[in-house]
C-alpha cells in the first residue's frame, strides 16, 4: 500500500482506457493527481496506466465490467488499496445506441443496454466508493452526463432517458451527502472528437469539436473543490469554464438554475 496522499489528489476514473477517459486519466496525471482507472480492455487499459506513471503519479488499473455488482466492488477495493484513498470520482464509462432512430424504430435490448451501462454502472461504481469517501471525510464526484439528459430529441431514445437519470442521481447524491462532504456534479463533455462520437451521424461533417483539454481543466477544477458551492448542477465542458462558473455563482444560487427542476406556468400554479 501507497503512503497516505492528501486529500483532493486520488482519482478513481471509468472507462479510462480510450476517448475522454483517457485524456481525464492523463490530464490528471499531469496535474499531480494518482489515478485508478477501470475499463474492460486490459491491454489498452495497461497503456494507459503506464503513460500515466511515466507522469510520476502513483497508477492502478483494474478490468472491470461497470454493470456487474461484483467486479466493480473488486475493483474498487484493489484501487483503494492501492492508492490508500479516493477523493475524486469521475463516472465516465458510457455507450450510446448504435442506430440514430425514433423509439419504435429502436430495439428495446439495445435501449435497454444503453440504460444499464450509464445508469447501472454510476450506481454500483459510487456505491463501492461513496463509504471510502465518507471514511476520508468526504470528496468529489463527477457523472459524465450530456445535453440530452435535460431536453428531448428525435433520437437516442435510451441514451436520453439514461442521462435523465443520471441528473436525477447527481441531485439526489448532494440532498443526501452534500452536509457530509460530498460534492456531486453533472459534466457534459460537449463534443469532444472520440470513436464514439464520430461514429454518430449527427457528428458528420462536424469540424468544430470541444477540446479534451476543456473536459480535463473543468473535472480538475472540481477535484480541487474550487466549485463545491455549485453541487449537484450541470456544467458543458467547451462552454462553461470554472472561472465563468464562479462569475455566475450568485445568480444560479439565486435562481436554482443548472439543475433537473420542473417547469411551472407560474406563481399560481398548483404544483408550486
Amino acid at each position: 500500500m501507497t503512503a497516505a496522499l492528501p486529500a483532493g489528489r486520488t482519482a478513481l476514473v471509468t472507462g479510462a482506457s480510450r476517448g475522454i477517459g483517457r485524456a481525464l486519466a492523463l490530464g490528471l496525471a499531469d496535474r499531480g493527481v494518482a489515478v485508478g482507472l477501470i475499463a474492460r480492455h486490459r491491454e489498452s487499459l495497461d497503456a494507459v496506466v503506464a503513460e500515466c506513471r511515466h507522469r510520476g503519479v502513483a497508477a492502478a488499473g483494474v478490468t472491470a465490467d461497470v454493470t456487474d455488482h461484483e467486479e466493480v466492488a473488486a475493483a474498487v477495493e484493489a484501487i483503494a488499496g492501492h492508492l490508500d484513498r479516493i477523493d475524486l470520482l469521475v463516472n465516465n464509462a458510457g455507450v450510446i445506441e448504435q442506430v440514430e432512430l425514433p423509439f419504435l424504430d429502436t430495439a428495446v435490448e439495445e435501449s435497454w443496454r444503453v440504460v444499464e451501462v450509464n445508469v447501472r454502472g454510476p450506481l454500483l461504481v459510487t456505491h463501492a466508493v461513496l463509504p471510502l469517501m465518507l471514511a476520508g471525510g468526504g470528496g468529489r464526484i463527477v457523472n459524465m452526463n450530456s445535453g440530452l439528459g435535460y431536453r428531448s430529441a428525435g433520437h437516442y431514445t435510451g441514451y436520453a432517458m439514461a442521462k435523465g437519470a443520471l441528473a436525477r442521481f447527481t441531485s439526489m447524491l448532494d440532498v443526501q451527502y452534500r452536509e457530509r462532504g460530498i460534492a456531486a456534479f453533472d459534466v457534459s463533455p460537449g463534443h469532444v472528437e472520440t470513436d464514439m462520437t464520430t461514429a454518430m451521424p449527427m457528428h458528420a461533417g462536424r469540424t468544430s469539436w470541444t477540446a479534451a483539454d476543456d473536459v480535463v481543466g473543468l473535472v480538475a477544477a472540481i477535484g480541487d473543490g474550487r466549485l463545491d458551492e455549485l453541487s449537484g448542477r450541470f456544467f458543458r465542458a467547451g462552454t462553461d469554464t470554472p472561472e465563468s462558473l464562479l462569475a455566475l455563482r450568485e445568480e444560479i444560487l439565486a435562481r436554482d438554475a443548472r439543475a433537473l427542476r420542473l417547469s411551472l406556468a407560474g406563481p399560481d400554479d398548483p404544483l408550486s
